[in-house]
């Protein structure tokens, strides 16, 4: 499967006035996407705030907003009256003015998801397997597609923005952990998955890695407006990550930055393996049929897994302590203000693992450490699918990423 190649992030666009030129289309259009950028990160705003936080005079923002408000994007909210003067009228986005479909890719399941404009999953259809390969992939794409265009009116279908792919790269890689053959796996190298979808899909398609995508969600939608620098940590079939710094995605030269699962580790053997070997539902899967237990329900359902007991429990201390080693590591080469860790698991496994990661790290050696907060991610286990869906709102309604969220103090 090709890879998309990533730039390294090119500095930030100067706000500037639209009064004539050359650039007016562009800075105006540049500006529309800051004050919703803006919107979807304090969840209302008035005009006046909008112009103190962006830096943009009283009377472009309010020219914005208007036609912001007329295209539909923006709507109202009920007046909010000071102790002087005319009430203001906080502004917030209208969940259904753009919808987007996502395609979350799994090495166990696949889901594809239509999301709306606040990041809400409005329909979604699933499907499992033994392993991924690009033929049944493929049907499941044009199948489920379908069945979620047969589920919404024209007038919806005209406000889809796009056809997002969230989806590991190199997944002919660790075949023997999920238990696939390697020849079967080799067929995924040299498939250009974008091309392929774009040409059965009637919407303009982007692709992205699974968890750098799950990264963007939660920067967007979950807690990345509180934590101006954090790791992200997303546990599926196997670990992977992201990193933002400054509130902006860094993916890296190549696109894999944060893609942390080959990060050596030390296991409750004493023997250094990657954290993947550890840190990853795969070894959940392991550990359930060594005591007799069927593993399918891991992959019905991500929020509906039952108590597995003593296996569930071992994975939960064994990858805490992965976990611990990997976030001190991380904090001794970046200053984050915190490690955000997710998964496709229900909540409360989620609250387990952090808590537990917590209490491994507190007993490592941390003299010279300033550690980050440990936290629960607030996107949940369907984080990929939501990222993957966000890619083409993200390309066509919000600033260039390095400066999605900045602000005038």
């Amino acid at each position: 499967m090709r890879k998309n190649a990533a730039t390294a992030p090119a500095a930030p666009a100067e706000i500037l006035d639209p009064s004539g030129g050359a650039n007016q289309v562009r800075v105006r259009a540049y500006n529309e996407r800051l004050v919703m950028s803006l919107v979807r990160r304090h969840g209302s705003l008035s005009k006046a705030e909008i112009a103190r936080r962006s830096g943009l005079s009283a009377q472009t923002v309010t020219v914005i907003m208007r036609a912001l408000e007329a295209e539909g994007l923006l709507m109202r909210g009920a007046p909010m009256r000071g102790k002087v003067g005319q009430p203001s009228v906080p502004m917030r986005l209208n969940p259904d003015a753009v919808y987007s479909f996502g395609l979350k890719i799994g090495r166990r399941s696949a889901d594809l998801v239509m999301m709306d404009f606040v990041g809400g999953i409005r329909r979604q259809v699933r499907r499992t397997f033994a392993y991924p390969m690009p033929g049944p992939l493929l049907a499941f794409v044009q199948e489920g597609l379908a069945e979620l265009e047969a589920a919404i009116t024209p007038q919806e279908r005209a406000r889809i923005a796009g056809f997002g792919v969230a989806a590991p790269f190199e997944l002919w890689s660790w075949a023997s952990e999920v238990g696939a053959p390697q020849a079967d796996m080799d067929q995924w190298r040299g498939v250009d998955l974008e091309a392929e979808i774009a040409r059965r899909v009637p919407y303009p398609v982007v692709l992205q890695n699974d968890a750098t995508s799950a990264c963007a969600a939660e920067l967007v939608f979950g807690l990345g407006p509180q934590y101006p620098d954090f790791l992200y940590l997303f546990i599926g079939s196997f670990i992977g990550g992201g990193v933002v710094l400054n509130s902006a995605l860094f993916t890296g030269r190549t696109g894999t930055a944060g893609a942390i699962g080959p990060l050596p580790v030390q296991g409750r053997d004493g023997e250094t393996v990657q954290l993947l070997k550890i840190a990853s539902i795969y070894r959940l899967e392991n550990l359930l049929r060594e005591h007799g237990i069927d593993p399918k329900p891991l992959w019905y359902s991500p929020d509906d897994w039952i108590e597995f007991g003593a296996p569930l429990e071992i994975w939960i201390d064994d990858m805490a302590a992965a976990l611990a080693q990997a976030v001190v590591a991380s904090a001794s080469v970046i200053d984050f203000s915190a490690v955000i860790i997710d998964g496709g698991f229900p909540a409360w496994v989620r609250e387990r693992v952090v808590a537990a990661t917590r209490a491994a790290v507190a007993r490592l050696d941390l003299q010279g450490v300033t550690l980050p907060e440990i936290l629960e991610g607030a996107v949940g286990s369907h984080a990929r699918s939501i990222g993957g869906a966000s890619l083409p709102l993200f390309s066509r309604y919000l600033p260039d990423q390095n400066v999605l969220f900045k602000e005038l103090a």
